[in-house]
């Protein structure tokens, strides 16, 4: 069966000398990882320079249920990046998320919200000029809405810790080592309202940061079965002095 939806990019890996094996999460589907024949030449239709992490395509796979590799008829651009390839720090981010997603979004099926948040983000992140420092963390704290385990923000009190296990904020401390103090939950709770056109709001220097992106991921971790340290984390630990 043939379909034709948008998709975004989230890994492409060279298979043997002939092919590349190329992982999509779709606005249709959800998550397909597909094989393709590298381009012989310049005029071929699935052109290399598509498959870059969170490239936006239009594209035409031939379904079969049985197989684990599907297989990519066409591809074409749904929307090119203006600024992302060209910017040190945007691509820094981009690829940041593309290797998050890879991991975060392993079983996804169809969730056109989610594909259509994900599209918006990276489009916002390629035109926005300056104030896009806190992106990462903003996306993640978002991301956590579509998979189920966003906190109750309505829940806080001031002195109550944030169970990262229950996603919960509780006067009660847990008898596990996985909440935050009352200082950092009040952090996250102020720090979740945050969105792409406001985070230039929160002033953070880039110890906030890496310190804020590290809770975002152990939280990840305990509700994402096998999701590993992230390569491309220790290149964004470098960003933003300021």
């Amino acid at each position: 069966m043939l379909v034709k939806t948008e998709a975004i990019v989230l890994h492409s890996l060279k298979y043997g000398e002939t092919r590349l094996i190329v992982d999509l999460f779709t606005r249709e589907v959800g998550r397909l990882s597909c094989i393709i024949p590298l381009p012989k030449t310049p005029k071929s239709r699935l052109k290399k320079q598509y498959f870059q992490p969170m490239t936006l395509l239009e594209v035409e796979v031939d379904m079969r249920q049985r197989l684990q590799l599907q297989k990519l008829k066409d591809a074409r651009l749904l929307s090119a990046y203006a600024s992302i390839p060209f910017s040190p720090e945007k691509l820094a981010l981009s690829l940041f998320i593309a290797e998050f997603l890879y991991h975060a979004l392993r079983s996804e099926q169809q969730n056109e919200p989610l594909f259509a948040y994900l599209v918006d983000a990276m489009q916002w992140l390629d035109i926005a000029e300056k104030g896009y420092a806190n992106f990462h963390l903003t996306f993640l704290m978002r991301m956590s809405r579509f998979l189920g385990f966003y906190p109750n923000l309505d829940d806080y009190v001031d002195g109550c810790v944030f169970d990262l296990r229950a996603a919960t904020f509780s006067l009660q401390v847990p008898t596990h080592r996985d909440f935050l103090q009352p200082d950092d939950a009040r952090r996250i709770h102020t720090l979740m309202r945050m969105d792409f056109p406001t985070m230039h709001l929160y002033r953070l220097n880039r110890t906030d940061r890496n310190r804020i992106v590290d809770v975002l991921l152990h939280y990840y971790r305990l509700h994402i079965p096998q999701f590993p340290e992230l390569k491309s984390l220790s290149v964004l630990q470098e960003l933003w002095a300021d």
